[in-house]
């Protein structure tokens, strides 16, 4: 139950990231390009409007985005991989290359993340929850904020921490899953989410064919 919650909880943060981004980005272009247009009222309206931190937004979104996306492709097994080399190799070579390369994930990731725990730490985390937690910060520096919207930049880089935690647990359960099934995650390009695989096959046979060219090439 608790990992599905996990699974939902990062499906729907990585939409609702994206989604928000795209529509800021939108509404940013548009407001850009309606000011300029000399439609008495409307013009000073959208001249009233500030948008100057629409740009800072999205980019914080998308970066936040990225991180959490990695941990999902992760899970399901998206993340592109060069294995033309393992699966010449025998079985057994096969399966320690594959746990070697798990095992590389999860070391990197673990190193990332508490690399990034003690920057943010050291950038305002550290006075930060000192100060909210009513105890003395000591030398602590505040930290400093983003140049358009003022927040705390260590929030924003807290993503860093965070998503590379959550990319390093996925390792661990992508090689737990493989420790005991032998199968990875696999992506199938094929499927479509909300059909059955029914309904993927229905999809796939009332595809027209393409037709082939005289030399045999499709």
């Amino acid at each position: 139950m608790l990992m599905k919650l996990l699974d939902h909880l990062e499906e729907w943060l990585i939409t609702l990231l994206m989604g928000g981004a795209t529509l800021i980005i939108f509404l940013s272009v548009v407001h850009r390009y309606g000011t300029g247009l000399a439609i008495p009222y409307v013009q000073d309206y959208l001249l009233s409007l500030h948008f100057e931190w629409a740009q800072e937004l999205a980019i914080i979104m998308f970066v936040w985005m990225a991180k959490f996306g990695a941990a999902y492709g992760v899970r399901m097994g998206v993340h592109v991989g060069v294995d033309v080399l393992v699966r010449r190799l025998p079985d057994a070579w096969r399966r320690r290359a594959t746990l070697v390369a798990l095992a590389c994930g999860m070391l990197f990731t673990g190193i990332i993340g508490s690399l990034g725990l003690r920057f943010i730490w050291g950038n305002g985390m550290h006075y930060a929850l000192f100060t909210l937690l009513g105890m003395d910060p000591g030398d602590a520096p505040q930290g400093p904020t983003t140049p358009d919207l003022e927040w705390p930049t260590w929030v924003i880089y807290s993503v860093v921490p965070m998503g590379s935690y959550l990319m390093c647990f996925r390792f661990i359960q992508v090689t737990i899953t493989y420790l005991r099934t032998g199968d990875m995650p696999h992506h199938n390009e094929a499927h479509v989410d909300g059909l059955d695989d029914d309904d993927d096959d229905l999809f796939a046979a009332a595809a027209p064919a393409t037709p082939a060219t005289p030399g045999g090439v499709r």
